[in-house]
């Protein structure tokens, strides 16, 4: 369901200023601040983009393809990173023009291999040398949706008259005026997950609440290739709203699902039908989640070390790999790369946390996440924290012979490092909200979900 990272490898190692710097870390870096912790986190963006095609790596160290979801997470970045002086706006709007040249000029059709994308969508990993697909990975809606929100993000933000920010506008449009939503619905009236040239269709679709808000709404937005009236509708009958750790809401497990489509839309008060009838709307839905989230950990049911009021957060991450096992007389299972959550849905909890949890998080619940943020950068700093900020995720249970402290994941994700940058932006300025709310295409999708109110009424 989610725009899922591929399995780590390992790693190799990449040299550079950046991770000489953090081998002798000082007193200073190790205190811990929001500015800190972005500007790393931009810098995995900044310095990772593969030479000359200019997409994210999926992950690294480990080095094996890029990931359009993170390449559009990267698109955002930039802006950040501009906005908070860390590269100039000259360059950043130069490497997002390159970044969108390389996405409209990669080839498109229904062939195997050669391409990068059918339709206007785009596959969900590419290679890292031409960025092709990737051996028989999907077309993928929902990572090209979130590759998407970062074009338009782009678009936005480049008002200006220079060459560069003219081109990026008129790239952004192409890019999305091109994709073909309409084409991924299914008989259901739901848009179908993925498409391979083989096989077809993927059968599961997107219903149920969970991170497709953002998908739904560029499909409603878009002039070319719309979904029709009633595809919110339909994608919102789906929803189960519930009661877990005493709080009713509209449940999804992984944080990750409430985050991603707030990175880009301020839900602030504005409300569909559905939140219209529940009397709430997603952010504050968000911030239930968040908080029960924390609430599940500190109960702590499965007795896992580590977990308490400020070490908490789970959201699909890497974990220590697949293990049965008892501990203390008690079986356990871990996992590799996993969604791992907690709603009335289900359950999913092997002690491993992420930092993207809380850090993607921190507009829902500030003092919350910003604590925890805090504790585990601090407490944890040699295992966890390196020259991009956090690492995915650790686990204090998993039982490795060689590390009996616990596991700490070697590498960094795209797709979880940019909930933790652009997040804690939206909580300081309000950046990407401000630069969503003013693109007509944004705009016209959530009118066109029915959504009224706050900020939409003015």
């Amino acid at each position: 369901m989610a725009a899922c990272s591929g399995t780590p490898v390992a790693p190799t190692p990449v040299g550079g200023p950046a991770g000489e710097a953090a081998t002798n870390p000082t007193e200073l870096e190790r205190q811990f601040s929001l500015d800190e912790l972005q500007e790393r986190t931009f810098n995995f963006f900044w310095e990772t983009a593969l030479p000359d095609n200019y997409q994210i790596p999926d992950r690294w160290p480990t080095k094996r393809f890029s990931s359009i979801a993170a390449t559009g997470f990267g698109l955002t970045s930039y802006l950040v990173g501009a906005e908070r002086g860390y590269v100039s706006r000259a360059d950043a709007a130069k490497r997002t023009r390159l970044t969108l040249e390389k996405l409209w000029s990669l080839p498109q059709g229904p062939a195997m291999a050669g391409v990068a994308g059918h339709k206007g969508l785009f596959y969900h990993f590419l290679t890292n040398d031409k960025a092709l697909r990737y051996k028989d990975v999907e077309l993928s809606t929902i990572d090209s949706g979130l590759l998407m929100a970062g074009v338009l993000s782009s678009q936005s933000y480049f008002d200006g008259d220079t060459d560069d920010e003219r081109r990026i506008r008129s790239l952004a449009d192409s890019l999305y005026l091109r994709v073909e939503w309409d084409w991924a619905l299914n008989e259901q009236g739901r848009l179908s997950m993925g498409w391979r040239p083989d096989k077809g269709f993927i059968e599961h679709d997107w219903s149920g609440y969970n991170e497709a808000m953002i998908l739904l709404i560029l499909g409603m937005g878009s002039p070319a290739h719309p979904l029709p009236d009633d595809a919110w509708e339909r994608w919102s009958a789906t929803y189960e709203w519930s009661d877990f750790q005493g709080r009713n809401h509209l449940n999804f497990s992984p944080l990750f699902g409430h985050q991603y489509s707030q990175m880009y839309i301020d839900f602030r008060g504005i409300q569909d039908d559905y939140m219209r009838a529940h009397d709430s709307d997603y952010f504050t839905n968000s911030q239930v989640a968040t908080l029960t989230n924390r609430e599940y950990c500190i109960q702590n049911p499965g007795g896992f070390a580590g977990y308490g009021p400020d070490q908490w957060g789970l959201t699909a991450c890497d974990g220590p790999g697949e293990l049965d096992t008892v501990i203390n007389g008690k079986q356990l299972k871990f996992f590799s790369y996993r969604a791992r959550g907690a709603s009335a849905r289900h359950i999913v909890d092997d002690g491993t946390i992420s930092p993207t949890a809380a850090g993607g998080s921190v507009p829902f619940a500030p003092d919350e996440t910003i604590a925890a943020l805090n504790h585990m950068w601090t407490t944890h700093y040699d295992s966890l924290v390196g020259p991009y900020g956090f690492k995915d995720a650790f686990n204090l249970t998993y039982p490795d012979p060689n590390r009996p402290e616990g596991w700490f994941d070697i590498d960094y994700l795209g797709i979880d490092q940019g909930p933790i940058l652009i997040q804690i932006e939206n909580h300081r300025s309000g950046l990407i909200w401000k630069l969503m709310k003013k693109n007509k295409y944004i705009r016209k999708g959530l009118e066109r979900s029915g959504f009224t109110g706050g900020w939409m009424a003015k």
